[in-house]
């Protein structure tokens, strides 16, 4: 690991009963420990736009989420108001009911639709899959039209899934991906030692709302290095 941990994380908070303090105090820790971005709920993001200030801070939201069967136009009003409030990337839930049902020229339509509004605005789209319900063959041909339809980024989980990141499974979607784009696991990343062997496997950003633990965990072992 060539950069400090701080780095790769995506501070995220994304509970429903979160308040104005709650984003005051993730935005505070963020910048106390320079993580790369807060990922909030698209009601907040404004606020948090604000906060954040010019602060080197990426603002992360999610769009779609965390079913993703709404409507593409909803989906696009979403993106529409998010890019409109600051957000730099956004994570977008793919369609999952569309791929069970075979519709992958559907999915790939969908997603450069996105692809191409988020893009014209300089800003991320992050593709999440939900790989917990997906089985390997239906992971591969979702990662590959996401892929070929623009994505920056594929996302593991939501993280209201029944199992969020895999390590096996971001090595899978590492080798699948061309190193342009970039792999963001989440979903149950608790833990430093998690963070790391999720960073080996082949991520490039961690989702987490343990940010501040696994900070504390990462600082301890620099110290004792």
């Amino acid at each position: 690991m060539q950069q400090p941990i701080q780095n790769y994380i995506e501070h995220t908070l994304l509970r429903p009963d979160i308040s104005d303090k709650d984003i005051e105090n993730l935005i505070d820790e963020a910048i106390k420990y320079q993580f790369v971005g807060v990922c909030v709920p698209p009601y907040w993001a404004k606020k948090a736009r604000r906060d954040i200030g010019k602060n080197p801070i990426q603002l992360v939201t999610v769009v779609g989420f965390p079913l993703g069967y709404s409507r593409s136009e909803v989906k696009l009003k979403e993106i529409e108001s998010a890019l409109r409030e600051g957000v730099n990337e956004l994570d977008v839930v793919v369609n999952i009911s569309a791929i069970k049902t075979g519709m992958y020229g559907w999915v790939k339509a969908e997603i450069a639709q996105f692809a191409k509004m988020i893009h014209e605005q300089e800003s991320f789209l992050k593709v999440i899959l939900e790989t917990a319900y997906l089985n390997p063959q239906e992971l591969e041909q979702t990662a590959k039209v996401c892929i070929d339809a623009g994505a920056d980024y594929l996302k593991t989980s939501t993280g209201f899934a029944p199992t969020g990141a895999e390590i096996s499974t971001v090595q899978r979607l590492r080798s699948l991906a061309p190193s342009h784009v970039g792999i963001k696991a989440s979903g149950g990343i608790k833990t430093l030692t998690q963070t790391e062997a999720f960073i080996e496997a082949g991520a490039e950003r961690i989702g987490t709302s343990a940010s501040i633990a696994i900070m504390e965990q990462w600082q301890e072992k620099i110290k004792h290095s």
